[in-house]
């Protein structure tokens, strides 16, 4: 899920059980126009890193210890983190979502999409 400054959620993509996040982060970035690009280390990967330098983002993704070159990044703005992980606390509110009742993906991405824009118009 991609979210604005705000919290309130932009694209939202579902993906398989076992497919990696970082893996889907590259077709959820493409084509955003965003200042930042803030996320956690699983997504401290040279593609998504060179995606995201390519329209001039600042990356905001603390590096893996494992990396051979240490990369700064913004502690204050990783902070602001919380913002995605309070939107699927909003979207989870609803139980049909929280509990994955529907059992095709694209009626659980519509009830999800439904819940986004129901929260957007509340918030409006």
């Amino acid at each position: 899920m991609a979210v604005d400054a705000h919290g309130n959620p932009i694209r939202v993509l579902v993906t398989e059980a076992t497919r990696a996040d970082c893996k889907e982060a590259e077709n959820l970035i493409e084509s955003f126009e965003a200042v930042c690009l803030i996320a956690d280390k699983g997504y401290n990967t040279s593609v998504i890193l060179a995606m995201a330098v390519e329209p001039n983002m600042e990356v905001v993704i603390p590096p893996k210890k494992k990396r051979p070159v240490q990369r700064e990044y913004d502690k204050y703005l990783y902070k602001m983190r919380h913002l995605v992980e309070n939107a699927f606390l909003r979207i989870k509110e609803w139980r049909g979502i929280a509990t994955r009742y529907a059992k095709y993906t694209a009626s659980y991405l519509a009830a999800v999409k439904i819940r986004c824009l129901f929260l957007w118009l509340t918030i409006s």
